[in-house]
């Protein structure tokens, strides 16, 4: 058992590596262009509406038209900033996807040899048990494939359909994959429950919704773009509690083997 716990511990390590906690503060990339472009029109507004009535006729001060110069120049820079972070929370978003998915293979692998293991020196059977944790295991290993973030983040830059197509898959992916691990935990509990051992799945504080890209999709067109300010929230607080419950059921689990005595 020594071999498969320590196994198990690595995985487990490889989780500040792997699943990446995104600060709100990612926000500010969708949310400082819509800022400055308010001020920008306001600027205009007030340049053209209210100069000559506050200053008077006649030649039109620096200050305003220094103002207004500045706006013009503040604003393509700051949506081009936007755009590069953008390029970058995008590969960002991609990337902690595919290196999760990946360390959970790894995860579920060493904890089908960890309970068959136990099963074997205390000589129970659970080969039913552990059949339908091999598998999820084969079903994750067929459907949650890597998918390049570099790639993707270029295309959705260029291409809004594929920027679309990433929220689309990160919001579905991320929800299919809790559904297939909640599974894959009751058929770990239920085998160790075969060999006498007690593991109490934690309850999920919070469970991913299955949310409606349609919806968002049209919500996001109806207020013209700005909708996908929370849609971005939400890309980043989904996969952030989910790897929050990961890290509180992996270490409850390891802890239950660390005091198995066979």
């Amino acid at each position: 058992m020594t071999v498969e716990i320590e196994n198990i511990r690595k995985d487990i390590r490889m989780h500040v590596e792997t699943d990446t906690m995104m600060s709100n503060a990612w926000l500010l990339v969708y949310i400082a262009p819509i800022i400055a472009g308010i001020l920008f029109l306001f600027s205009i507004f007030f340049y053209f509406a209210f100069t000559e009535v506050i200053i008077g006729p006649g030649p039109t001060p620096i200050g305003p038209s220094f103002s207004l110069l500045m706006f013009t120049i503040l604003l393509p820079i700051i949506m081009i900033i936007a755009f590069i972070v953008s390029i970058i929370l995008i590969y960002k978003l991609v990337q902690r996807r595919n290196t999760h998915f990946k360390r959970q293979i790894f995860l579920f692998d060493d904890i089908i040899a960890a309970v068959k293991a136990i099963a074997v020196k205390k000589g129970v059977n659970i080969d039913l048990e552990l059949a339908s944790c091999e598998r999820t295991v084969r079903e994750v290993r067929a459907e949650e494939t890597e998918k390049s973030a570099a790639l993707w983040a270029i295309l959705s830059a260029i291409i809004f359909i594929a920027d679309w197509y990433v929220r689309y898959f990160l919001m579905g992916d991320f929800y299919k994959h809790e559904r297939r691990e909640d599974g894959f935990w009751e058929d770990i509990n239920k085998a160790l429950n075969k060999c006498n051992i007690t593991f109490s799945i934690p309850r999920r504080l919070v469970t991913l919704p299955n949310r409606s890209f349609v919806l968002y999709l049209i919500l996001t067109i109806i207020t013209l773009g700005i909708f996908q300010i929370y849609w971005i929230y939400v890309l980043l607080k989904d996969p952030n509690d989910h790897f929050e419950y990961h890290n509180k059921i992996e270490n409850q689990f390891l802890s239950t083997l660390e005091s198995v005595t066979i």
